[in-house]
């Protein structure tokens, strides 16, 4: 992102949250910024509170309307230099009351959405030999945790889809973050009703994430307490961490 001048970016789940503050931000630093979402409403008043935003509603779990997406967006504006993949949604689920068509339902949205946004967009950009790609994914990726058996895989899924790609993408001129904000303050968050230590607010999510991709990175962690607890539970054994799980001394 730091050879190109602010261009176009586009970015999914733009309605509310951290796609709205990342979108207000991209915008004040002089992009144009494509804002896509399912509902009209919230996009109509993004793009009337913020210069710069084009509303462009897309359902990102059909993958036919992803590709006339980027078709239209790059016939309509010029080429996506940016690209930040934040559709998602959030179901509290365990063993209690652990329901497969939900599961189904938060990975259709939080993984096989981002795949149906990826794949036009990431052939653009190859094509071209130029732009950044940002997956919006979770700490909860990195570890299952109770409350998490639906949220968690779907996460986790995007983890290893960008670790899978980056490489060759890189390799073509296209640079492929990750981004694994820990608790942001958002109307999915907001619904929480268990503790969310080290909760930090949309436009702080905000500035990590446009900083991050400025600067390159390939993993976009945030807020720094919650990157250290993680790394310490990523490298625990398992049978360890399930131990501390179980006696509630890590848990969501």
């Amino acid at each position: 992102m730091t050879q190109h001048r602010p261009s176009l970016a586009w970015i999914t789940g733009a309605s509310t949250g951290i796609g709205r503050a990342v979108a207000r931000r991209l915008a004040a630093q002089g992009w144009t910024v494509i804002a896509s979402a399912r509902g009209a409403e919230g996009l109509e008043k993004l793009a009337a509170e913020t210069p710069n935003v084009v509303p462009w509603r897309l359902d990102v779990t059909d993958p036919e309307a992803c590709a006339r997406a980027v078709a239209g967006i790059e016939e309509a504006h010029g080429p996506i230099e940016l690209a930040i993949l934040n559709a998602g949604t959030h179901q509290p689920m365990g063993a209690a009351d652990y329901d497969p068509a939900v599961a189904a339902r938060v990975m259709g949205l939080n993984y096989q959405g981002t795949a149906n946004s990826l794949a036009p967009v990431m052939a653009a950009m190859r094509k071209r030999g130029r732009g950044r790609i940002g997956l919006v994914a979770s700490v909860a990726g990195y570890r299952g945790l109770p409350t998490a058996a639906a949220y968690a895989p779907s996460k986790a899924a995007v983890i290893a889809l960008a670790e899978s790609l980056a490489p060759e993408l890189a390799a073509d001129g296209v640079g492929l973050s990750v981004i694994n904000p820990g608790f942001v303050k958002t109307p999915l968050t907001d619904r929480n009703d268990f503790p969310m230590p080290f909760l930090i607010e949309a436009e702080a999510a905000a500035r990590h994430i446009v900083d991050g991709l400025d600067k390159g990175r390939f993993e976009i962690v945030f807020p720094w307490p919650m990157l250290a607890v993680f790394a310490i539970a990523q490298v625990l054994p398992r049978r360890w961490f399930l131990f501390l799980v179980r006696k509630g001394i890590v848990k969501r």
